[in-house]
């Protein structure tokens, strides 16, 4: 195959849960030979559709499927302006995509071609919500008797239990949400849960990036007794800053990362060691090439990883995590959201989870496929976002 070229990108949309995905096939000159790639920014599907169609998919065709830094480092620095959550996506649709090319010539898994397994399965977190503790408890439960031992506990969402007042008259619509009442509510959720369901439990907490910086050190703080996994997303991007203080006055274990794009973002709080786990969304920075140095960077400052995997990382881009899961040597744990019926049958070949772990399967490459025919019976709405329209009280925007 000395020829070997890519001949033409494919961008696939389709919907068969809740989340719009968005998926990249990326076609050889060999027959039969291909690679799929996660681009999904659910948010704005179209932006990454055209960026691959018109701009990222042309510049990649006729060239040798093999080159993945090579492509992956021209591709970021074609459009001459990088670091984008629209442009990352498109360019980690191909990245990941060639790797898994790159595993079929190789006729291996990919978690092989990155030194081979570091573990046989990753252990997973998943969900508990309830509008009160009680029911978060319970929601908890029934995931531990599951065999699930690394729990997230929310109470009322992101937003906490919602403003508890009326807004003003002739304020906007949205997700108005209290920081106050956060700060109230989230430590007595803690104490409840360590007081009912133990100790051996692992438990977890999303911030969302929901508080001022003043106000989101004093959560970290107030929940220090309670003996967190980790709690995600403490600051905004713009307060990193704050981690500092946050580091300085307890204990608490810290992830964060998810809203980033930029390499500027994360490296100073993994050099300094700010952060306990790295939660990036592996498309949004870019795809599987960037990820694997990221991880490696984070070894050598003790931050483990912890891929961000809700419905809006596509079985693809699950698929991509695990594999990064198994392989890496600082791996921590792997978020996990359970897809329905259509989406299992779209995606064929989706990792599977048993007694808390999740266990790639033996096949080359990322190991997972996609029926088009089936997908194309799915297809995207174009609706705009609700729940990112969270707003104060007083009805003031907020930015998560």
């Amino acid at each position: 195959m000395a020829d070997l070229k890519i001949e033409a990108v494919r961008t696939i949309l389709t919907q068969p849960g809740t989340q719009r995905l968005i998926v990249v096939k990326v076609l050889t000159s060999e027959p039969g030979l291909y690679g799929l790639g996660c681009a999904t920014f659910t948010q704005r599907h179209r932006a990454v559709q055209a960026a691959l169609e018109h701009h990222v998919g042309p510049f990649v065709v006729g060239k040798d499927p093999r080159d993945i830094e090579d492509l992956w480092q021209s591709g970021m620095v074609n459009g001459y302006w990088r670091n984008g959550p629209v442009l990352n996506n498109a360019i980690s649709g191909i990245d990941m995509a060639l790797w898994d090319i790159k595993g079929k010539l190789a006729g291996m898994p990919c978690y092989q071609l990155w030194g081979g397994r570091s573990r046989p399965a990753a252990a997973v977190y998943v969900h508990a919500g309830g509008k009160e503790p009680a029911e978060v408890v319970e929601s908890a439960r029934q995931w531990m008797d599951k065999g699930f031992t690394h729990v997230r506990c929310q109470i009322g969402g992101y937003v906490g239990r919602g403003a508890g007042r009326m807004p003003p008259e002739g304020a906007p619509e949205g997700a108005y949400f209290d920081p106050r009442e956060k700060i109230r509510s989230v430590p007595k959720l803690f104490e409840t849960l360590r007081r009912e369901l133990g100790e051996e439990v692992e438990l977890l907490h999303d911030v969302h990036e929901r508080l001022a910086p003043i106000d989101a050190v004093g959560l970290a703080k107030a929940l220090e007794p309670y003996r967190l996994f980790y709690l995600e997303d403490l600051l905004a991007p713009e307060d990193i800053d704050w981690f500092r203080q946050a580091r300085a006055v307890c204990a608490t274990p810290l992830a964060m990362g998810e809203l980033f794009n930029h390499p500027r973002e994360f490296v100073p709080l993994v050099s300094e060691r700010l952060i306990d786990f790295i939660r990036v969304h592996v498309s949004q920075i870019g795809g599987l090439t960037p990820a694997l140095k990221l991880a490696h960077l984070c070894e050598a400052f003790g931050v483990r990883t912890a891929w961000h995997g809700p419905g809006d990382v596509s079985p693809v881009g699950m698929a991509a995590n695990v594999h990064l899961d198994v392989a890496v040597h600082n791996f921590g744990i792997q978020e996990w959201s359970f897809r329905n019926d259509d989406e299992l049958a779209v995606f064929g070949g989706m990792p599977e989870v048993r007694d808390g772990y999740a266990y790639p399967n033996d096949r080359p490459g990322l190991g997972i496929d996609l029926d088009e025919k089936l997908a194309a019976r799915f297809p995207c709405d174009d609706d705009n976002p609700t729940w990112t329209v969270s707003r104060l009280p007083d009805g003031t925007i907020a930015r998560p």
